[in-house]
């Protein structure tokens, strides 16, 4: 399914692959030529959003056959990506940004425990970078993505704690204070 002159799949491959799975995207009838490449992007996050909600379902929530689902999706998926751990880990990188920003989709002030979970995932996009920048000797690169990760590494700390003294485990600095 792949296009042979760069690699990659066509807006038209992935609108035929989401139609082939029953997901295709509501027609813009502004575009009655279908599927253009600048659409790919688009669907290529409507396919993977169709794979993980199958994933989804077919997961079992038992926690011992859970796990096995779970081990058997990851080796469809290392079979797919292969054996350059380069290739894995920015795929990986690629999927914290999205989880983080699914997390957080609004710039508002977001409650403390998406606030914790949006920097758990960026403390892991940053430490991914930190040790990639470490292997190709960027001493400058891995400082930026380590002072990154201290950063988010507080914000969930804030997270934590802020979300404890919304539910009265702790008190608040005013509380402490007064």
């Amino acid at each position: 399914m792949s296009n042979s002159s760069e690699g990659q799949v066509t807006a038209e491959q992935v609108h035929a692959a989401l139609v082939a799975l029953g997901a295709e995207p509501v027609a813009d009838p502004a575009r009655p030529e279908g599927p253009q490449e600048e659409d790919r992007l688009h669907l290529l996050g409507s396919l993977l959003a169709k794979t993980e909600l199958e994933i989804t379902a077919a997961t079992r929530l038992t926690e011992e056959e859970e796990i096995e689902d779970v081990l058997e999706t990851m080796l469809g998926w290392s079979e797919q990506v292969g054996p350059d751990p380069g290739l894995a880990v920015n795929v990986l990188t690629n999927r914290l940004h999205r989880t983080a920003m699914q997390v957080a989709p609004e710039a508002e002030e977001l409650p403390p425990g998406r606030e914790a979970s949006f920097a758990a995932a960026m403390t892991a996009v940053y430490t991914l970078s930190a040790q990639l920048h470490a292997e190709r000797g960027d001493v400058q690169g891995t400082r930026r993505a380590l002072g990154g990760a201290e950063e988010a590494l507080i914000d969930i700390l804030q997270g934590v704690h802020d979300l404890r003294v919304a539910i009265g485990d702790v008190a608040g600095l005013e509380d402490e204070e007064g």
